[in-house]
C-alpha cells in the first residue's frame, strides 16, 4: 500500500472512532428501522423540525405504584409514560390539543388503528368554514392526515370517550398546547407505543381537577444504564 492510501485509511479509521455512539441519552431519528410500507420513514422527505430534545423518546427511572403496561399521561408537563417495570418506563413527549387539555380520568385502549381516518367534529368544520377553510366530513388515513400514523382510541365502560392518543404530521408541535386534537405524539413514537400497548391497556390521564383520582409517579430522569446497555 502506498503512502497516500495508508494516509487515507488512517483518516477513515480516526473519523470512525470519533463518531458518537447512537442513542447515548435518547432515541433519535437515526435509530428508526429501515423504511417499509407500514413505517413513517417512507413519508415526507423534507421532514419538519423536531421538538426540543427533552421531548424525545427516553428511557427513564419512574417511581410509581402502577403496574407494568400502564400508560400515564401528564398533560401539564407534556409527557406520556409507558411503565415497563419497577423504576422503569419509556417517556415520550406529547402535544395536547383543546380536547385533551383540561380533561383527566382513567380509561382503557378500546381499539387501535394504523393510518386511521379522521372525522372532524361538526363544530370544528363550522369553525374552520368561517375562516374560509373547508374540512372534509371524513379524511382517509395517510401522510397528510392529522391523526398521523397510528391512533389508540380511549374507552370508558366499553364506550368511546372521543379522546385519542395519536400521531401527528407536525412534529414541531410536540411539547405545546394546540388548538385541536387530543394527545398527539411524533409518528415514530406513536408507532413504538402502538406496538407495545394492546387493547385493554390502562391509561391514566393526569390533568386539572384530579378526576383521575390518586396516582403516584415520580420521574427521576434518564436511566443511563438501560440507555447505554439496553434492557
Amino acid at each position: 500500500m502506498n503512502f497516500a492510501l495508508k494516509s487515507a485509511a488512517a483518516l477513515l479509521l480516526a473519523a470512525a472512532t470519533m463518531l458518537p455512539a447512537p442513542g447515548a441519552f435518547a432515541f433519535t431519528s437515526a435509530e428508526r428501522p429501515a423504511a417499509h410500507a407500514g413505517n413513517t420513514d417512507v413519508v415526507q422527505v423534507a421532514q419538519q423540525k423536531k421538538p426540543d430534545r427533552k421531548f424525545w423518546r427516553t428511557k427513564v427511572r419512574l417511581q410509581t405504584n402502577e403496574e407494568p403496561g400502564t400508560i400515564i399521561v401528564d398533560t401539564n408537563n407534556k409527557y406520556l409514560y409507558y411503565v415497563q417495570g419497577k423504576d422503569r418506563a419509556v417517556r415520550y413527549g406529547i402535544g395536547v390539543g383543546r380536547e385533551g387539555f383540561g380533561w383527566s380520568g382513567v380509561v382503557k385502549i378500546g381499539r387501535k388503528a394504523e393510518w386511521p381516518s379522521w372525522t372532524p367534529p361538526a363544530e370544528m368544520r363550522a369553525r374552520e368554514r368561517r375562516k374560509g377553510r373547508i374540512l372534509p366530513v371524513v379524511q382517509e388515513g395517510g401522510p397528510d392526515n392529522p391523526l398521523g400514523a397510528r391512533a389508540m382510541y380511549l374507552y370508558k365502560g366499553g364506550r368511546d370517550t372521543i379522546f385519542r392518543i395519536h400521531g401527528t404530521n407536525q412534529p414541531w408541535t410536540i411539547g405545546q398546547n394546540m388548538s385541536s386534537g387530543c394527545i398527539r405524539m411524533m409518528n415514530q413514537d406513536v408507532e413504538h407505543l402502538y406496538d407495545q400497548a394492546g387493547v385493554g391497556t390502562k391509561v391514566i390521564v393526569v390533568g386539572p381537577g384530579n378526576r383521575q383520582g390518586e396516582v403516584s409517579f415520580d420521574d427521576r430522569g434518564v436511566d443511563f444504564l438501560r440507555t447505554l446497555f439496553g434492557g
